[in-house]
C-alpha cells in the first residue's frame, strides 16, 4: 500500500522529521507485509512503491493510539453509581463488587459480545492496540475465562490486545475480612491457572484494598511466573503503590493521582512509566494526576482510557487527549506522544506508537489538517480511516 497526499505526518521519530514528533509535511508512506517500509516527503516516493494507492487528500496522519489501561471484559453497567456521584457521593472502589456479580452471572458469549462492541468502538476512534485486564471474576475459573475472552478479542480486525491478570482487583464478598487468605489464593492457584493467558500481572494497591505486603506477595509471584508488572497506584489516597512499583521494577504505575516528591523521585529513579487516566478523574470529580511534575522529573508519561463501567466508561483516546491538554496542562504534542509512543512504552513494545521503518503499520487518518485538532475540537469524531498492520479496518467514508 502507498499512502500519499498526507498533509502532515506525525512519525514520533525525531530522526525522520521535525521536532519530538518527527513531523513530515507533504508526506507519503509505503506499507509492505503489514509494516512501514518507507516514509518521507511525497516527491521522494520510490517509483515502484505500492500495489494499492490511497490518497488521503491533505489530511493529517498519526500513529494508532495505544490504550495501555482498560477493563474491557465485564457485564452490566453502573450508571446509577455514576448518577449518585454527581450528587456528591465519593468514589471508594466499592462498586467493583457489583460488576463482579454481574460478570460472574454472564455467559462467555455475552461477555465476548459486550467486549467486542467496546473494542470496535475503540477502533473507530483510532485505537489500534489496547491492554485488557481481567479482574471482574475474582475466582480462578472466572479470571481465566475473562483472560481467554480478552485474548480472542483481536480477531476480525479489532485492536491488538495485551492481556493482564488482575485477580487482585478487590477482595470479593465471600472473602470479606480475609484479605490475606484471598491474596494467597490469587498468588498461587489463581495465578497458576491464569499466567499462560496473560502478559502482565497487576494489583489495585491502596491502603483500603491491597496494602503493600499483600500487593508485593502477588506481584512477586507474578514475576516468578514470567509476567511483567504493573500497578494501580495512589489513586484514592496517598499510599505505597508508587514506591512499590519502583522497588519491584514495574514497567508501569497507573493513576498516580496522589503523589509526593518522594514518590516522584522513586518513579523517576526506577524508570517506571506513569500511565495517567484523566477520564477516571473526570468521571469521579477527583484531582488530576500531576502530569507536569512527572514530565519535569523526566518520567515517561502514557495516557489511557481506563475504560470500565464504574469510573471511566469511555473508549475514546481523543477524549483523553483533550482532557490531558485542558486539565493536566499537557501540550497537544505531549498528549499525542503520550497516547501513542508513551502507551507503547507502558506496554514495553517497540514497534508500535511510531511510524518509523519496520514499525507495525498502525495509523490513523484524521479528518483534520493537524493533530492539534484532537484537543481543539473535543467531542468531535475526527477519525476518517484506521489502518492496523497495513489493513484498513475502519473507513468512515464507507461506514458513515
Amino acid at each position: 500500500m502507498l499512502l500519499t497526499g498526507i498533509g502532515r505526518l506525525i512519525t514520533n521519530d525525531p530522526e525522520l522529521g521535525d521536532g519530538a514528533l518527527g513531523v513530515i509535511e507533504d508526506a507519503a508512506l509505503v506499507v509492505d507485509g503489514g509494516r512501514v517500509a518507507w516514509v518521507g516527503r511525497r516527491q521522494a516516493t520510490p517509483q515502484a512503491a505500492g500495489d494499492g494507492r490511497v490518497d488521503v487528500g491533505g489530511a493529517c496522519v498519526v500513529p494508532g493510539f495505544v490504550d495501555a489501561h482498560t477493563h474491557l471484559v465485564f457485564a452490566g453497567d453502573r450508571a446509577g453509581e455514576f448518577a449518585r456521584r454527581l450528587t456528591g457521593e465519593p468514589y471508594d472502589g466499592g462498586g467493583i463488587r457489583d460488576t463482579v456479580r454481574a460478570t460472574r452471572a454472564a455467559s462467555d458469549d455475552e461477555l465476548s459480545a459486550a467486549a467486542a462492541r467496546l473494542a470496535r468502538e475503540a477502533l473507530r476512534s483510532g485505537t489500534t492496540t489496547m491492554e485488557v485486564k481481567s479482574g471482574y471474576g475474582l475466582t480462578t475459573v472466572d479470571e481465566r475465562r475473562l483472560l481467554h475472552i480478552a485474548t480472542r478479542l483481536q480477531r476480525g480486525g479489532l485492536p491488538a490486545v495485551h492481556p493482564t491478570f488482575l485477580g487482585a482487583h478487590v477482595v470479593p464478598g465471600e472473602y470479606e475480612g480475609r484479605t490475606a487468605e484471598y491474596t494467597e489464593l490469587v498468588a498461587t492457584e489463581m495465578l497458576d491457572a491464569c499466567a499462560g493467558a496473560a502478559r502482565w500481572c497487576d494489583v489495585f494497591c491502596e491502603p483500603s484494598v491491597f496494602d503493600a505486603p499483600h500487593a508485593r506477595r502477588v506481584l512477586e509471584a507474578g514475576r516468578a511466573a514470567g509476567l511483567g508488572l504493573r500497578l494501580h497506584a495512589n489513586q484514592l489516597e496517598p499510599g505505597p503503590g508508587a514506591q512499590l512499583a519502583a522497588e519491584l521494577g514495574a514497567v508501569s504505575a497507573d493513576h498516580l493521582t496522589h503523589l509526593d516528591d518522594t514518590d516522584i523521585d522513586a518513579l523517576a529513579g526506577a524508570g517506571v512509566v506513569a500511565t495517567l487516566l484523566p477520564a477516571a478523574e473526570f468521571s469521579t470529580r477527583s484531582p488530576y494526576a500531576p502530569a507536569r511534575q512527572l514530565l519535569d522529573a523526566g518520567i515517561t508519561v502514557a495516557l489511557a482510557t481506563d475504560c470500565n463501567p464504574g469510573t471511566s466508561y469511555t473508549t475514546s483516546m481523543p477524549f483523553v487527549i483533550a482532557l490531558a491538554c485542558r486539565e493536566m496542562r499537557l501540550s497537544p504534542d505531549e498528549a499525542l506522544w503520550a497516547a501513542t509512543r508513551g502507551g507503547a512504552a507502558s506496554l514495553a513494545v517497540n514497534d508500535i506508537g511510531h511510524l518509523g521503518v519496520g514499525a507495525s503499520a498502525d495509523l490513523v487518518v484524521l479528518d483534520a489538517p493537524d493533530h492539534i485538532h484532537l484537543a481543539y475540537r473535543p467531542g468531535v469524531s475526527l477519525v476518517s480511516r484506521v489502518i492496523r498492520a497495513g489493513v484498513i479496518v475502519h473507513d468512515n467514508d464507507q461506514h458513515g
